[in-house]
């Protein structure tokens, strides 16, 4: 029931962070990986990293989440020359923090289509594949804010929220056909972004970056960040044909911080 064997997963934002780990728990589960992102160089030492336990034949697309049509163009020209993919991870870094009222208009806009316009397109050129399975599995990487916004991401609040909605929306479109379309909202995981975050934080309170790190621990009742493995698993799990009647729901991976809050 939890086996991906037999199964292609496309992963993007797949060479670091809450990506990498989903794409080598999902290798590990027995799935044919496709990596996409932008740098061709680290697409190409992380295909050579994933596991091929069971004899899988890794692959990537280079491509740029800030360009929307060419990430259409260059998955339409990869699933031309290959098979398809029953398995689609949506996944791409934030976008600056800040908050909403002083947020450029033209903010939202390049959010909007970095996130939802190109999810969108992996999705439409996707589905066609999962269709003809009868199995697909779309899963979206957000954040907890679509929960309870977080302060200081105006824009990221916005954009995350609308995402979660179109995916709430396709979750009902695409069930007949064997597809299921979940969210999933990590909270605080050990990667460059949120270190990055943490650093912000400590300049704006005066503190030292060790001592936010501590006070953001101290908010998840688990006190410690969570790894990218860990979200994999989740992911993994998702995926796989075990998940089959979970479908529409925004899943929290946070330690259990938002229910303490």
């Amino acid at each position: 029931m939890f086996t991906l064997q037999g199964k292609r997963a496309m992963v993007c934002g797949s060479t670091q962070g809450l990506g990498r780990g989903c794409a080598e728990e999902l290798a590990r589960a027995g799935a044919e990986i496709v990596l996409v992102a932008r740098n061709e160089e680290t697409l190409e030492k992380t295909r050579d990293a994933l596991a091929t336990d069971h004899g899988q034949n890794h692959e990537f697309i280079v491509a740029d989440f800030s360009d929307h049509a060419g990430v259409r163009e260059s998955i339409r020209v990869h699933l031309d020359s290959t098979s398809h993919v029953q398995i689609l991870v949506n996944n791409t870094g934030g976008p600056p923090a800040g908050p909403a009222n002083e947020a450029d208009p033209e903010a939202f806009l390049s959010a909007f289509k970095q996130h939802l316009l190109c999810n969108q397109a992996l999705v439409q050129e996707t589905l066609p594949g999962m269709k003809e399975a009868g199995y697909g599995r779309v899963i979206n990487i957000i954040s907890t804010s679509v929960v309870i916004p977080v302060k200081g991401l105006g824009v990221s609040n916005t954009i995350r929220g609308a995402v979660a909605n179109w995916a709430r929306t396709l979750a009902s479109e695409l069930a007949p056909f064997g597809i299921t379309v979940n969210n999933v909202l990590p909270g605080f995981f050990d990667t460059v972004r949120l270190h990055s975050i943490i650093a912000t934080k400590a300049g704006k309170m005066g503190v030292s970056v060790p001592e936010m790190e501590k006070q953001m621990q101290g908010t998840v009742p688990m006190e410690r960040f969570g790894t990218p493995e860990e979200m994999g698993a989740v992911v993994a799990f998702l995926a796989s044909p075990g998940a089959s009647y979970v479908n529409g729901v925004n899943l929290l991976v946070d330690g259990g911080r938002l229910a303490a809050s």
